[in-house]
């Protein structure tokens, strides 16, 4: 039962290529963002779109999967876990922000090159 305490599921579209980051360890990051879309009607019965931005990251192998397989614009399925993230920036503010820690994936459709 613990396995479903802090999990997410999205279907969304990449907004731009992955960012892969080697580590001097050796181990590998990618960040990447994804579009989700919503359609709902509003008060006076128009169809109205939402679209919300997600922060994806991963690591290790799922990470050297994401710059071997994903492309800007594709469409994923991603599924992981959310974590908050605090940090303090030069100026002393502090901010908060959200992303989800993936830890697997399905790319929908081919790659751009085959």
């Amino acid at each position: 039962m613990n396995a479903l305490r802090n999990k997410v599921s999205l279907i969304g579209r990449l907004g731009a290529q992955p960012e892969l980051v080697t580590f001097e360890s050796g181990r590998t990051l990618a960040r990447f963002s994804i579009a989700t879309n919503e359609s709902y009607k509003d008060k006076s019965g128009k169809w109205q779109e939402q679209t919300q931005w997600h922060n994806i990251i991963a690591w290790g192998k799922t990470a050297d999967l994401v710059g071997k397989i994903l492309d800007k614009g594709q469409e994923v399925i991603v599924q992981g876990r959310i974590v908050n993230k605090s940090y303090e920036t030069k100026s002393g503010e502090k901010r908060f922000g959200t992303e989800i820690e993936m830890n697997e994936f399905l790319a929908l459709g081919t790659r751009k090159d085959g």
